[in-house]
């Protein structure tokens, strides 16, 4: 059986199961799939038909390799590097983003995981997600056009901060919310907090006073 065709029964087969999807951007409003939720069945189907795969990552490409362990044939799957500049980050921990991010997409790709609802959820509304819209224009509001001067990746980075913060907040842990809040700027600041729910922002401000008042003291 050539690797092909065994890789297409896994394929097949990884259909047959039911997978969960754990991942949540709660920003974007949409469910993904992370890699611990398909790998570990990727990993048993691969071994009950003969397939072994392996990610190396090159300055210009990563690959996964998936080897036939019968006769050593192969099929490659590649994607090109791309660099990640995640403010507040040190190189290596932007290195470690990208080729968690890279493992991904090739095994997505790989099996053929389809995930329709991500581009339904965000295509056309990097920006202006955070804004209720009406009549195709954002209200005007304090917070309008809070990260205008940002990056995809920045925006990617905020949004993962709010939603630590919104986490954190949610849980009553306020001193690791407002440990990731000091660490940014105060563009950040702004943009974040255009992120944050009315809520998050209340609880947040009210823990915020309560520290300058002890200050104060």
């Amino acid at each position: 059986m050539s690797v092909h065709k065994k890789l297409n029964e896994a394929r097949i087969a990884l259909q047959g199961e039911k997978l969960n999807k754990s991942g949540h951007n709660k920003f974007a409003g949409y469910t993904y799939f992370e890699l611990g939720d398909f790998l570990p069945t990727i990993n048993k189907i691969f071994n009950n038909i003969g397939l072994c795969g392996v990610v190396s990552f090159g300055e210009e490409l990563a690959t996964l390799t998936i080897t036939d362990v019968d006769d050593n044939s192969n099929v490659l799957i590649t994607s090109p590097m791309k660099e990640a500049n995640l403010k507040g980050c040190h190189a290596i921990q932007n290195l470690g983003a990208v080729e968690t991010y890279t493992r991904r997409y090739l095994w997505v790709t790989a099996l053929e995981i389809v995930e329709h609802d991500v581009l339904d959820a965000t295509t056309g509304n990097e920006k202006t997600n955070v804004l209720s819209v009406t009549n195709g224009q954002a209200p005007k509001t304090p917070l309008a056009g809070a990260l205008d001067g940002f990056d995809d990746n920045e925006i990617q980075y905020l949004r993962e901060q709010s939603l630590e913060i919104i986490d954190a907040v949610s849980k009553a842990e306020f001193n690791l919310a407002h440990e990731i809040w000091s660490h940014l700027d105060n563009e950040e600041k702004t943009g974040l907090w255009s992120m944050l729910d009315s809520k998050t922002r209340s609880s947040f401000k009210k823990y915020q006073e309560s520290l300058k008042q002890k200050e104060a003291a």
